[in-house]
């Protein structure tokens, strides 16, 4: 060991009960006693949007490599750890996954370059409490996971009409271990998110916001780092991110009469839109196949609540809640419509839009000929049509899976299931297969008429399925619901219950997701 200097007994400021950059720590903090460290400081919620997060200024007198480790109060199961692969002698790290209204230990160990423990030591961080708009996390079905889970939550649940919005991420105890709130942004102090955030392939998070009518990158931080113009359309419900960076985004021309019927791709680096789907013109805007609907249908015929991007053969594939879920190239020239069978005519752009259908098959790879089942007057034991579906994703195997919500189900109004449901699709010979499915066992438990999502979680080989509105009797919950893909046996569940909601909705959809990118 060296031998300690007067310098070397350090001094490190922590920022008490931090909703503000202003707050300061206590009047004589406590040293450390340290060989290496020269100087440590945590500053606490620096952005002033992320309460839970915080920065860790460290310097030392050597190089060295730093981990840190929130510890968590469920054991080791709980507490986030970061290795930082850099070596240096200055560091700003992120702080990740403290809790609210905690005196959180925050253990800094400090390497050198080969690897071997130079010393460790422990600070406190006291936090402020969470704001009075988050919900009660009850966790019905416990994880046995042994390393922090956290799940991502595009929350809806305030009192105010949504605004501004909020997400937030709890780990597989309920505690909510991160969360933004914009409330006093400059640009985002009426934020409407719609689906919500999702990350990008550097790490960084995306959204739309209605309120600027424009797409934001922000880090974990909750710092801008880019932001996107709409070019004068509107912003609704979803953006995803394509594979070589690039913006798919549900959006309405202001220009037109009808409502979120439009997608455009937004070129990343020079912002302009680079193609334009109207889907007005490969579908028939005056088709009405249901009795009524939550929207005016003269000018929210389609109500684009999603959109997936096929990577093999390079199309879009868009969810429409009340026309079914279609797939589109480049030339916004349709591939196939996956929905009941029923009213089916002329596009606008003349084409008979029954060639584009779908045909169901049984279990026994025959096509299903009942006209009931394929109007969806009726169900087939093999097959069901999804209703007012969100959420079309790829699976691995190819296959696409949807939430279907159950809305209007077989023309008879609410529900009474929600399901995570997965078709085997084939474009050429316009064939579909159901071959998996969850939720019409747990009825009206787990129905969602509106919102919510599936997900597939890679390293569990399971489902997420995570009905968002009205779970319960009607209720203003949300369930997240992890269902292991080859037994159907639920491995986690938690109900999320918001003091305050608009439409009994608790959040439009849930994501899993790592805490640091």
């Amino acid at each position: 060991m060296k031998a300690k200097t007067l310098f070397q007994i350090v001094y490190f400021t922590l920022i008490f009960y931090g909703c503000s950059n202003d707050d300061t720590g206590p009047e004589n903090p406590p040293p450390i006693d340290s060989d290496v460290i020269e100087e440590v400081e945590i500053r606490l919620n620096p952005s002033g949007a992320a309460p839970l997060t915080a920065l860790l200024d460290l310097k030392t007198n050597e190089e060295v490599m730093v981990q840190l480790t929130v510890l968590g109060q469920n054991g080791t199961a709980s507490s986030v750890t970061k290795k930082f692969n850099t070596t240096g002698t200055d560091f700003e790290l992120e702080v990740l996954g403290l809790y609210a209204d905690h005196l959180n230990e925050v253990e800094i160990k400090l390497s050198d370059t080969s690897g071997n423990t130079i010393e460790t030591q422990t600070l406190s961080v006291q936090t402020g409490q969470l704001i009075a708009d988050m919900p009660q996390i009850s966790i019905d079905v416990p994880s046995n996971a042994s390393a922090p889970v956290f799940n991502f939550v595009n929350y809806f649940g305030f009192s105010e009409n949504f605004r501004p919005q909020r997400p937030f991420m709890f780990d597989q105890y309920g505690d909510i271990r991160w969360y933004l709130d914009f409330s006093n942004h400059p640009q985002l102090s009426n934020l409407f998110y719609d689906n919500g955030m999702t990350r990008l392939q550097n790490g960084n998070l995306l959204f739309g916001d209605a309120s600027t009518t424009s797409l934001y990158e922000i880090d974990i931080m909750g710092n801008i780092i880019n932001s996107w113009s709409l070019m004068g359309n509107d912003f609704h419900h979803h953006v995803i991110e394509k594979p070589n960076g690039n913006f798919l985004v549900t959006v309405s021309d202001v220009s037109k009469s009808t409502v979120e019927d439009v997608i455009i791709e937004i070129d990343r680096n020079t912002g302009q839109i680079v193609t334009t789907w109207d889907l007005n013109i490969p579908l028939d805007n005056a088709r009405r196949a249901w009795p009524t609907d939550l929207a005016n249908l003269d000018v929210d015929w389609f109500h684009a609540n999603a959109i997936e991007y096929s990577q093999q053969d390079n199309e879009i594939i868009v969810s429409g809640r009340t026309q079914g879920i279609v797939k589109l190239n480049e030339q916004n020239e349709l591939s196939y419509i996956l929905a009941p069978h029923e009213a089916w005519g002329t596009a606008g752009n003349g084409l008979d839009l029954n060639q584009f259908l779908l045909t169901p098959l049984d279990s026994g790879d025959l096509e299903i000929t009942d006209m009931d089942v394929l109007v969806g007057n009726s169900n087939h034991p093999d097959f069901e049509w999804p209703w007012y579906q969100h959420s079309p994703i790829l699976l691995p195997n190819g296959n696409l899976m949807v939430f279907d919500n159950g809305d209007n189900r077989n023309y008879t109004n609410f529900g009474p299931y929600s399901r995570a449901v997965e078709y085997e699709i084939d474009s050429v010979n316009k064939t579909i297969k159901q071959v998996w499915s969850y939720g019409k066992e747990r009825g009206e438990e787990t129905y969602s008429r509106i919102v919510s999502k599936v997900s597939y979680v890679t390293d569990n080989n399971s489902i997420l399925f995570t009905p968002g509105a009205s779970v319960g009797q009607g209720v203003a919950a949300g369930k997240v619901i992890e269902v292991d893909y080859d037994t159907k046996s639920v491995i986690f569940e938690a109900t999320i219950n918001p003091p305050n909601s608009v439409f009994n909705i608790s959040f439009h959809n849930v994501l899993r997701m790592e805490l640091y990118p």
